[in-house]
């Protein structure tokens, strides 16, 4: 796609946090509140009261000339021991074969509904690098899928909840690959109370609520960076 090289695989920038910010881990501590370092290990700043849980930024980051966004492949990674736990009553039931379907299927997913939400929010969506390019470099980590639709004749699933998963999203300069910030936020899928079919639809609706709600708070943030105003969107804004 003509993209300067950035970082080697996303784990690297994931252990730059410490593995207690990342998976089941950092979402326990964001829903306690825990206090979370000023600086990050690569040097980014914590940002205070903003729409996502944690957001990291380069000091003096300016977003303002850039009119165009990039967007990498998202990486994918599931809850840990979730395949030992899908299995545990039903040997099995769920394969590798559906992990690696589920994960391409999620990756999919991810970069039509960004396309899609960041495009009727006013942004230009490109496949090449540039000086007004910013590189969206996203993953799905935590991805916990309550009951997974693995395609077998007559299989039915039930789950109150369709689960959750974790953003990672890194901002880079797509011409000079700095990192500019960096976001986390965890999402759960709405939990009805009472169990119900779950299916393929199902799960894919849960997940298309939260990427849009991601998507839209990014698509804001950068119309509101480009606005020239130096405050930045707060909760509730």
């Amino acid at each position: 796609m003509g993209y300067p090289k950035v970082r080697s695989h996303v784990l690297t920038a994931l252990a730059l946090l410490g593995l207690a910010l990342c998976g089941a881990g950092f979402s326990h501590a964001a829903a306690r509140g825990a206090a979370l370092p000023e600086q990050s290990p690569d040097g980014l700043r914590l940002v205070q009261n903003t729409q996502m849980a944690v957001v990291y930024m380069k000091d003096g980051a300016d977003f303002s000339s850039y009119d165009k966004v990039a967007i990498l492949d998202c990486f994918v990674a599931f809850r840990k021991d979730w395949e030992r736990d899908q299995n545990q009553d039903d040997p099995f039931r769920v394969r590798a074969s559906d992990i690696t379907r589920i994960k391409a299927e999620v990756a999919d997913e991810f970069k039509k509904v960004f396309n899609k939400e960041l495009t009727a929010k006013g942004e230009t969506v490109v496949a090449t690098a540039g000086a007004d390019v910013l590189l969206l470099r996203p993953a799905i980590i935590n991805l916990d899928i309550a009951a997974p639709d693995t395609k077998e004749p007559d299989a039915k699933s039930f789950s109150a909840s369709g689960g959750q998963m974790t953003l990672f999203l890194e901002i880079y300069d797509s011409v000079s690959s700095e990192l500019l910030a960096r976001v986390m936020d965890p999402e759960a899928a709405t939990d009805f109370g009472s169990m119900m079919v779950r299916n393929e639809v199902t799960n894919q609706a849960d997940a298309d609520r939260i990427m849009k709600k991601w998507a839209d708070t990014i698509g804001s943030y950068l119309q509101h960076a480009r606005s020239g105003s130096s405050a930045k969107p707060s909760k509730g804004n």
